[in-house]
């Protein structure tokens, strides 16, 4: 094939296989288990040990969605009060958001309001409505000791303004539904920033046209 053919379909064929990179954003009070969420899914690992993010740590994981390769970068951002502003100069630039709540603690559930809201502000999406975001109702595993119903976090997600976000009642202690919480948001997230850039392929491509032949007149 030509040189122009043939530059032309390897870049659209590297373009169709390069590893998208997503910036991930985790949520919410202190003690709820953000920290432990990220071991777990990035390195598949629980602690007892509690000690408080202070401004913001990160970590990255590789999976696969759909046949694409995706690099997610979580970053998790300090719970306590005094630390918060720390944290918020992180947002900007983020593709998604994890908001997690205790169900054994009725105030972490009441304060999902307050750290999204502060996010979609500080963060300023394009699309607030469509942003991706998913909720995680942590500690599962304590059920003996929960404060918040699933059908009370399910009411609340239904009076906000974003629609079709998932809720997953996950325990960062035994794995139950960390993994599928951040495979469906990374899911989202990639489908969310396709729409926002698609590319741009010319319908037609001439290669190596003919000249125009001169109309020559009669002598």
């Amino acid at each position: 094939c030509s040189k122009l053919l043939c530059s032309f379909h390897h870049s659209t064929t590297m373009s169709r296989h390069k590893k998208a990179i997503l910036k991930v954003i985790i949520l919410g009070d202190s003690g709820v288990g953000k920290t432990s969420l990220m071991n777990r899914y990035c390195k598949d690992r629980f602690s007892q040990k509690y000690k408080a993010t202070i401004g913001a740590d990160t970590m990255t994981k590789e999976v696969q969605v759909e046949e694409k390769l995706v690099t997610l970068q979580i970053w998790d951002t300090a719970g306590q009060e005094r630390f918060q502003s720390l944290g918020v100069s992180f947002y900007r630039g983020a593709d998604a958001c994890v908001l997690v709540y205790d169900i054994t603690n009725k105030k972490s559930f009441d304060n999902l309001s307050t750290w999204r809201d502060d996010f979609l502000n500080t963060a300023n999406p394009k699309n607030v409505a469509d942003f991706p975001f998913v909720v995680i109702g942590n500690k599962s595993d304590m059920d003996a000791r929960r404060q918040v119903s699933k059908g009370q976090a399910n009411k609340w997600l239904a009076g906000q303004e974003q629609k079709d976000v998932p809720l997953f009642e996950a325990s960062a202690k035994d794995a139950t539904n960390v993994a599928q919480a951040f495979s469906d948001l990374a899911a989202k997230a990639l489908a969310q920033s396709a729409s926002r850039s698609p590319p741009s392929i010319p319908k037609t491509i001439k290669v190596n046209p003919a000249p125009a032949q001169e109309d020559k007149g009669c002598c």
